[in-house]
């Protein structure tokens, strides 16, 4: 069992920027890409950025150009630096990797 912890979840302003961040114990030796995901209220879970074990990334159209996925191999740590918010950012963020999942982290996007 591997427990993922997600982390850096807020609120902030349209226009604005966060980080958020998912810790995955072991994640260098385990080889696996971590992908994020988002889910809205009432809404489906959305697919939103891969980073690869090589480093590689991808992002849904929805957000290239303003989120950024990174890790840190010394952390075990991925982070999804998200700029320019809007309001329809607003949602619970998910990790996974390696098939486990974390518990997610809230963004609030509000005037």
């Amino acid at each position: 069992q591997v427990q993922l912890v997600e982390s850096g979840g807020g609120s902030v302003q349209p226009g604005g920027s966060l980080t958020i961040s998912c810790t995955v114990p072991g994640l260098t030796s385990k080889n696996c890409a971590v992908l994020w995901y988002r889910q809205a209220a009432g809404k489906q879970r959305d697919w939103v950025s891969t980073i690869s074990s090589g480093g590689s990334t991808d992002y849904a159209d929805s957000v290239k150009g303003r989120f950024t996925v990174s890790r840190d191999k010394a952390k075990d740590t991925v982070y999804l630096q998200m700029n320019n918010l809007k309001f329809e950012d607003a949602a619970m963020y998910l990790c996974v990797a390696c098939t486990y999942w974390g518990q997610g982290t809230q963004v609030t996007v509000s005037s």
